[in-house]
C-alpha cells in the first residue's frame, strides 16, 4: 500500500493539487487494501446488497470503503476510489482513476515490468490515456482468458469510450 501511496502522492502533486488533496490521494490508497486479506465470505456480509455477488477476491474495495463509510467517512470520492479501485466504476473522478491505476501499476508487481514502468512514466501527464489502456487491457485480458467481464468494468470502458470521441 505505501507503493501504492508513494505513486498517488507523486501524480496529485505532479497535478498541481493542493497539500490536503495529495494527502486524500495518498489516504486512499493507503486504505484501498486494508481488508485485502480478509475472508471473502465475511466480507461479503458486510458489502451492500448490490455489491454481494462480487467474486470474492473484489470484495475487500467495498468492504473497506462500507468500513469507513461506518466510521463516519463522508467523502463520497474516496469512498468510490476504494470501492471499486478493482473493477473500475464510470463514475470515477480523477481520484478513482488515480487509485484504479497505481493499484495494477504497483511498482512490487512483477507482471509485464517494462510496460507497467512506462505506463508510470506518462501517468503524471496522461492519466486519462494510462487508465484507458489498462481497462482496455485488463478487459482483452479477461477475453483471452474465457472470463467473465463484470458490467461495472465495461460501464467504465464505455465511459472512457464516450469521452474520447
Amino acid at each position: 500500500m505505501t507503493r501504492v501511496a508513494d505513486l498517488m502522492g507523486a501524480w496529485a502533486a505532479s497535478a498541481g493539487l493542493g497539500t490536503g488533496d495529495v494527502l486524500r490521494w495518498r489516504a486512499a490508497a493507503h486504505l484501498h487494501d486494508v481488508l485485502r486479506d480478509a475472508d471473502p465470505e465475511t466480507l461479503r456480509q458486510r458489502v451492500p446488497p448490490a455489491l454481494q455477488a462480487l467474486p470474492g477476491l473484489m470484495l475487500h474495495g467495498p468492504a473497506a470503503a462500507e468500513r469507513l463509510r461506518v466510521a463516519g467517512v463522508d467523502d463520497g470520492e474516496l469512498l468510490s476510489a476504494v470501492a471499486y479501485h478493482t473493477v473500475g466504476s464510470p463514475y470515477f473522478g480523477g481520484l478513482g482513476r488515480a487509485l484504479y491505476a497505481a493499484d495494477f501499476l504497483d511498482p512490487g508487481r512483477s507482471f509485464l515490468p517494462e510496460w507497467r514502468q512506462a505506463l508510470r512514466a506518462r501517468a503524471p501527464s496522461e492519466l486519462d490515456d494510462v487508465v484507458f489502456e489498462i481497462v482496455g487491457s485488463r478487459i482483452r485480458h479477461r477475453v483471452e482468458q474465457g472470463g467473465r467481464i463484470l458490467s461495472l468494468t465495461l460501464d467504465f470502458w464505455n465511459r472512457m469510450v464516450e469521452e474520447r470521441s
